[in-house]
């Protein structure tokens, strides 16, 4: 038997299918002026097309290829990325049941200066999103109590909106327990407080050009009123990014934090009892569901394309850019440029950068490996680069929630989202840094200099 390795356009077939339902129905819906476009056919539903055309287009037996579907849909990689969604799920329902979220939120606006609310905004986001690892829940958490800060202190809205965003952004993208962390991670086979540590001087820096821009180009206000808080209802979120900062098992991290998360709220809210605990934890699991289907659906798919050699054929372009454009020295920097491309593209038509990063992220180490590129960095850039486009987007889900709770254009949110502009800035930076970094160890191995 040979073992040439197929290498096949057509086996794309179904992953443009895919994108034509995901996209091609957005941009219907959005012409006629549905709310959440985008968002209108879930993704798992768009998948199956996609998948049977994988089927079809298949030289195998169908038994054969129904193997080859299951064994990607139930990979270990896939089940422990789902097994950490529906954890994740349920400590975000938990906590927000057990008035973690707005305490939390209170205790950071009690303790932000009133000349600073629009800057303290966006660092409320980036705390909130770290804590509870989705973009999404902060805003639907910070955005209708910061629309009631910029009308009471009369700061601007868009940039308002801008900020909450950005500081959403910031928490998804950093976050242990975000899903672009989890897919990212577990795609390119590195550990999360690695890539944190990655990912956190690249967005440490943005955030603070972010900070400053608004300290010097938002206004100021002042917002009276009591906001109460319980520093007890806090402690779940500090102990996640403390036990995930020292490296413990993420499942450890996730199972504890739910546990603190219940305990707190036995002790803080009347009424909440085991069964209501019981009940949050479970609508927590059923709030991930559709990532939870997606990823296997995508499993799956991906291994009857990578079978079939569709990824091969888009691991050998991405290839061919990094030949025809970089020299022996900058070998890493195309690598982790083409790897960025690569995901913001597809985020770009998806719309779902946890989306795109399972669909590119298999492509995305074998260019890793083949060009230096530690597993840290792959799955950094992935996760930064498809934050960016996910946060500038006017069709993505952050900034149509953030529009529609704002009453203002999807359009005027992205252009008043700072944090990702400078994000992106901050990651060429840090590519070319690497770079030079890789050059000077080649050029000059560490044992060159070593005493015998």
């Amino acid at each position: 038997m040979s073992s040439e390795i197929i290498i096949s356009k057509r086996a794309l077939a179904p992953l443009a299918l895919f994108l034509s339902i995901f996209v091609g129905s957005g941009v219907y819906f959005q012409a006629t002026g549905t709310d959440f476009a985008f968002y209108q056919i879930a993704t798992p539903v768009a998948a199956l097309p996609a998948i049977l055309l994988a089927v079809l287009l298949s030289r195998k037996k169908l038994n054969q290829t129904v193997e080859s579907f299951l064994s990607g849909a139930g990979h270990s990689t896939i089940m422990a990325m789902c097994m950490i969604y529906l954890l994740a799920g349920a400590f975000s329902c938990v906590t927000k049941d057990s008035g973690g979220v707005d305490s939390t939120v209170n205790f950071a606006m009690t303790m932000i200066p009133s000349a600073f609310l629009l800057p303290g905004l966006f660092l409320v986001g980036a705390l909130i999103s770290t804590a509870m690892g989705t973009s999404m829940g902060t805003i639907a958490a910070l955005a209708p109590i910061a629309l009631g800060i910029a009308s009471k202190a009369g700061l601007d809205l868009p940039l308002v909106a801008g900020a909450v965003v950005g500081g959403a952004m910031f928490g998804d993208n950093l976050s242990i327990i975000s899903d672009t962390t989890i897919a990212a991670t577990r795609t390119q086979g590195c550990n999360m407080k690695d890539k944190f540590r990655v990912n956190f001087f690249i967005a440490g820096p943005a955030a603070f050009l972010t900070i400053m821009f608004l300290i010097f180009h938002g206004g100021s206000g002042v917002v009276n009123g009591d906001k109460p808080y319980q520093l007890f209802q806090v402690i779940p979120y500090a102990a996640i990014l403390i036990m995930a900062l020292t490296g413990l098992n993420v499942f450890v991290v996730l199972f504890t934090g739910l546990v603190l998360a219940g305990i707190v709220g036995f002790i803080t809210v009347p009424g909440f009892t085991t069964l209501i605990y019981a009940r949050t934890i479970y609508a927590g699991f059923t709030g991930m569901q559709e990532i939870f289907i997606l990823s296997i659906f995508i499993g799956g798919l991906g291994a009857l394309m990578k079978e079939q050699g569709g990824l091969a054929f888009l691991e050998q372009k991405v290839e061919l850019f990094i030949q025809r454009f970089s020299s022996g020295k900058n070998k890493t920097l195309f690598a982790e440029l083409g790897i960025g491309i690569l995901v913001f593209l597809t985020n770009l038509c998806t719309a779902n950068n946890t989306v795109a990063i399972l669909l590119t992220g298999d492509v995305a180490k074998n260019i890793a490996a083949n060009n230096g590129v530690e597993p840290r960095r792959s799955a950094g850039i992935l996760d930064i680069f498809s934050c960016i486009c996910q946060g500038l987007i006017p069709w993505g889900a952050q900034n149509l929630l953030a529009a529609s709770i704002f009453a203002i254009s999807p359009l005027t949110v992205i252009m008043n989202v700072h944090y990702c502009l400078l994000l992106f800035m901050c990651c060429l930076v840090s590519i070319v840094i690497n770079n030079k970094k890789q050059t000077s160890r080649s050029l000059f191995p560490a044992d060159t200099y070593s005493l015998r």
